[in-house]
């Protein structure tokens, strides 16, 4: 493994689980949440969010967490391994409140300092809409991409 994607809906450890696997495995991380969210919660302009992640990218050895369908491609294409956190709906909410509350007021690691950590009930709705909405796109790429990438599903705390 050398150039590795975690991708799943909020919430479910992605962060986390790339903070550690990148330490064991000694690769370059990169959460795509910094990146994209600048200070005050204002999004990257979309042609520099392409060119930031075609950088990325073209790096031999990384790990990059996060989803961002609208550059789910560019990063597939590179990608020999592919993590999908693929819990259940009820553990992508408890960790996005458990999450709020940890980090209430701050920004947390994965994140530019200047984007103090916020939910709302548009943020909620997306996460209960994901597995009908997003997670069926996600599937269907993964499931598209030639045998040589190694794609790992975890459905529970314990596979991950």
């Amino acid at each position: 493994m050398q150039r590795v994607m975690i991708i799943g809906c909020a919430g479910v450890g992605k962060s986390t689980l790339a903070r550690q696997l990148a330490e064991r495995l000694q690769l370059p991380l990169h959460h795509l949440d910094r990146l994209f969210w600048r200070p005050g919660w204002v999004p990257t302009p979309k042609a520099a969010w392409i060119q930031i992640q075609e950088g990325l990218v073209a790096g031999e050895r990384w790990l990059i967490d996060g989803n961002y369908d609208s550059t789910l491609d560019l990063r597939l294409a590179r990608a020999d391994t592919v993590i999908f956190l693929d819990l259940p709906r009820w553990r992508s909410l408890w960790g996005v409140t458990k999450r709020f509350f940890q980090y209430r007021g701050r920004s947390r690691p994965d994140l530019d300092p200047g984007c103090p950590e916020q939910v709302d009930w548009e943020f909620y709705k997306w996460i209960w809409r994901f597995k009908h909405a997003d997670r069926p796109r996600m599937v269907a790429k993964l499931k598209a991409l030639p045998p040589e990438v190694k794609v790992i599903w975890l459905h529970s705390r314990r596979d991950v």
